[in-house]
């Protein structure tokens, strides 16, 4: 798509929105005027990917994150397994896209018999994790990774070895292109069975809904003013990704919520998709 021209999709009387999130006029005329920016920018983006989220952790540094509680009461299934782990044999979770361990340190006070693989494309997140206090080789393994790559899992994780991986607000920064790349490589470490727990950016989120011109790198995906990106799944979108990429749907739904500013007026509607996919016992080939 070259520079200036306008996006090509036409927005349908069943793209006005969701059951969860509805589109005024001016959101609908939005979308349909927005301009992509050039092939040139787009690449550029895609180039600069993990040197951008350097620089995000740079800037923020440890002070900007919160740990994530809400991650085992959101999945109460993994806080059970957690806790099961403490009298049985050893739990091992994958924390893909890590940042710098708001979840996996609150999860390793849980049991001792929790191990964590904690992975992120950037090397200044993993060393954040590393330099924690409460970083022990013993219980946690954290190492830079680029999840679309082929082995990039499996040359630092055993095959078929992992219980639960999380995937919190991470396929959302990378190009669509290669969502399936990332599902199949962490198939490849997980076990049969074994569980992906995801929460990303939905669809029709006021976070997208607010972008300005020079933005859109395509339908759904966009660029920060920080260069980092944020792609907005639909429910529908997410289920056909998950099995093409040889998973079973547990769960997958829309989540929302409203946050308002009394002193402005504004009402910002917050949309989530949120699911677990199962790995199939027997993953045939996805080439």
């Amino acid at each position: 798509t070259t520079h200036g021209k306008m996006a090509t999709k036409e927005i349908s009387d069943k793209d006005l929105g969701h059951a969860i999130r509805k589109l005024n006029v001016d959101e609908i005329k939005k979308l349909e005027t927005e301009e992509v920016i050039s092939n040139f920018k787009r690449d550029k983006l895609e180039r600069e990917a993990q040197k951008n989220w350097d620089l995000f952790y740079k800037r923020n540094s440890t002070n900007f994150f919160k740990d994530r509680h809400w991650l085992t009461k959101e999945f109460p299934d993994l806080l059970q397994a957690v806790k099961e782990s403490i009298n049985s044999r050893r739990l091992v979770l994958l924390e893909a896209g890590c940042g710098v361990g708001n979840a996996v340190f609150p999860l390793l006070r849980e049991s001792d018999q929790l191990f964590v693989y904690a992975c992120d494309f950037s090397p200044r997140a993993v060393e954040f994790v590393k330099s924690n206090s409460h970083y022990s080789e013993e219980r946690c393994f954290a190492f830079q990774c680029d999840l679309t790559v082929s082995d990039s899992l499996s040359s630092n994780i055993p095959r078929n070895s992992v219980d639960f991986v999380s995937l919190i607000f991470v396929l959302s920064a990378i190009s669509p292109e290669k969502h399936r790349d990332v599902l199949r490589n962490i198939a490849e470490v997980l076990k049969p069975g074994g569980q992906v727990l995801m929460r990303d950016y939905g669809l029709y989120d006021h976070a997208m809904l607010r972008f300005g011109r020079g933005h859109k790198i395509e339908d759904s995906f966009y660029t920060r003013q920080d260069g980092t990106r944020a792609y907005y799944f639909s429910t529908e979108e997410t289920e056909k990704l998950f099995i093409d990429s040889g998973y079973e749907v547990v769960e997958n739904s829309y989540k929302k919520s409203e946050t308002v500013n009394p002193k402005e007026g504004i009402s910002a509607v917050r949309v989530f998709v949120q699911g677990k996919f199962s790995k199939k016992n027997s993953l045939k080939s996805t080439e």
